[in-house]
């Protein structure tokens, strides 16, 4: 199926769909199917999904990118760490967007920002060939200046802001400290930006806090994931991914126009 970009003018969002394959996996079922998630995800208004193929296959597996790329009809987001073997899945499925993370086995969820500051020889040597496949290739990073300057003289296209710290300092009460990072993170948004990158942000966001993010000029794209399918439990997946869209266009136009 051809896939279409997004629509242009509108804080894009992508849906992460990765924690319906864990409940999927918990039992070793063929159900709740991801690419059934992904195609509610994309009539409620995702402009995009996102799916990580870890290397332990925890979640998303092999089949799903499969059934993804001849399913959708929006942009697939692909994640995966900078390794030989997700390299060739990438040049393999020639996905529109690929969003290069850290990934540690032990770690529940991905814990930082890629060091591509530390690592750029390498990693410009890595995503080469994904650009010549006509790929995005975005760099998962904090607002570090140096790994948003490190990304974009490797090349990359994109950055994707890690929100983690900004969602979990909201959480536990650190107002204060919250809003420093929210301050970090719009100087970082708007680095990216003078350096010709798109900027994209994600990890934790939730109704309570993306509102402050969604409201940073600089981002095209926020990816939401285990909130949303958290949250599905409840009210439906279309009904979770329409309120979070509401809530994203609200911050870039508070009086509805």
């Amino acid at each position: 199926m051809t896939q279409t970009l997004h629509r242009p003018g509108k804080l894009r969002l992508g849906v992460n769909i990765d924690h319906v394959a864990t409940v999927r996996n918990a039992r070793g079922a063929v159900w709740p199917d991801p690419l059934r998630a992904a195609l509610l995800a994309e009539t409620a208004g995702a402009d995009g999904i996102t799916a990580h193929l870890r290397e332990d296959r925890r979640h998303i597996r092999d089949a799903d990118i499969e059934a993804l790329m001849a399913g959708i009809a929006i942009p697939l987001n692909f994640e995966c760490a900078a390794t030989a073997e997700m390299q060739a899945i990438v040049l393999r499925h020639r996905p529109h967007a690929v969003c290069l993370v850290p990934e540690k086995r032990e770690e529940r969820t991905t814990e930082g920002g890629l060091d591509v500051a530390g690592d750029a020889a390498r990693l410009g040597d890595y995503i080469a060939p994904l650009r010549e496949a006509g790929a995005r290739v975005s760099m998962f990073i904090s607002h570090d200046p140096r790994q948003i300057e490190a990304s974009a003289k490797i090349g990359a296209a994109v950055v994707e802001l890690h929100t983690g710290l900004y969602s979990d300092l909201l959480a536990d009460g650190h107002a204060a400290l919250a809003d420093r990072e929210l301050a970090s993170l719009r100087a970082g948004a708007e680095l990216a930006a003078s350096l010709g990158l798109e900027v994209h942000a994600g990890h934790g966001l939730t109704y309570d806090n993306v509102e402050p993010i969604a409201a940073i000029p600089e981002l095209a794209e926020l990816n939401i994931g285990h909130f949303l399918v958290g949250e599905a439990i409840f009210r439906g997946l279309e009904a979770a991914i329409e309120e979070m869209r509401r809530r994203m266009d609200l911050a870039r136009d508070p009086q509805g126009r």
